[in-house]
């Protein structure tokens, strides 16, 4: 949160010039409960300071004749940082943000505090958008891009507001001086944001993820009676993203009060979402535009987000099920994963 120039000083604690104004190291308190402390001249902000704002945010950097000058740090109340530039007390120059786990999440330019020119913004599974951003700040354009973990496969296209409108796929072939470099794959297909509801699962079913379609594939699970199951195509180190989960969006109360048996492809997106792979869209000949519910359950699972593994391996997630769930004598789970459970714990007590 910006400071308010026009806002009245309330108390002041340090030293106070002949005229009464701080002077030297002190801290200013104002009527709007927002604290400044740092060093003054004869009234005006000049040397290392901080802001502390009402709602839990803080900027502190170099302060010249009461303007925060070069770089400074913006903290946010969820524990968010912008690292950036100043001229005059506003954004102009190079920028990072870190999310409250220290994880970058933007790297760009600004201007008069709009992001400005050539941005990318990095999302939690490695993936990234890049492009140049219009007035507003936005990632509006048709020369955007969304660019998968493997920082290779890309959609280049339309976009509006980081939304995927109409883009193809591309391979980034190399990025200078920040500008990254994309080619067009001849004969791609054309894709868009598909975010499926309570009804819908996807209006292109048909259309695999091509990210995806270079690492896993689905073929006859080695687990007994599991059905289908989830196998890698290539050989991956430990966190690398492997395949996506996307479903028609149900609600916690209706995955409750149906039988287990219609949960088999359900996975919790939230408080209020579930996310399911209902019949007949559990089989790829009706829908492979994501295959991560093809990935089967197992007690000693290998994607965990920390697991390598080897080519021609089969997938295989927990799929946390409540073991001692509140009122009951047993799991709260189906009939196939307590028999699973009895086995694997005898095993586990031999």
């Amino acid at each position: 949160m910006d400071s308010d120039e026009e806002t009245l000083e309330e108390t002041v604690e340090g030293t106070l010039d002949d005229d009464g104004l701080p002077h030297g190291f002190c801290t200013v308190t104002y009527s709007s409960t927002d604290r400044f402390e740092g060093n003054f001249v004869h009234g005006e902000k000049n040397g290392r300071g901080k802001f502390f704002f009402f709602d839990g945010s803080t900027l502190e950097g170099y302060y010249v004749d009461d303007a925060l000058q070069g770089q400074g740090v913006y903290t946010n109340e969820d524990g968010g940082a912008l690292h950036g530039t100043y001229v005059d007390g506003e954004l102009n120059g190079p920028a990072q943000e870190y999310d409250a786990d220290a994880r970058l999440i933007f790297k760009g330019q600004y201007k008069d505090n709009i992001r400005h020119g050539i941005c990318w913004i990095y999302y939690p599974d490695g993936g990234h958008l890049v492009g140049e951003v219009n007035e507003e700040g936005e990632m509006t354009g048709e020369k955007i891009a969304y660019v998968y973990p493997d920082r290779k496969t890309a959609y280049f296209g339309q976009f509006i507001d980081g939304e995927m409108l109409e883009a193809k796929l591309a391979t980034l072939l190399s990025i200078e001086e920040g500008k990254p470099q994309f080619e067009v794959v001849p004969g791609s297909p054309v894709y868009s944001f598909d975010k499926s509801t309570s009804s819908c699962i996807s209006t292109n079913a048909l259309l695999p993820d091509p990210y995806e379609s270079e690492r896993v594939y689905v073929d006859a699970s080695l687990i007994s009676h599991a059905g289908e199951g989830l196998f890698t195509k290539i050989a991956a180190e430990a966190a690398t993203v492997m395949s996506f989960y996307n479903g028609v969006r149900i609600t916690h109360q209706e995955v409750d009060s149906r039988d287990w048996a219609l949960n088999g492809n359900t996975i919790s997106l939230d408080d209020e979402t579930v996310i399911d792979v209902p019949e007949p869209y559990n089989h790829p000949a009706k829908y492979c535009a994501s295959l991560g519910h093809k990935a089967n359950h197992s007690f000693t699972p290998n994607c965990a987000y920390d697991s390598a593994v080897e080519k021609d391996e089969e997938l295989t997630v927990a799929y946390g099920y409540d073991h001692n769930p509140t009122g009951q004598n047993g799991p709260e789970a189906p009939e196939w994963y307590q028999v699973e459970l009895e086995a694997f714990q005898a095993a586990q007590n031999k």
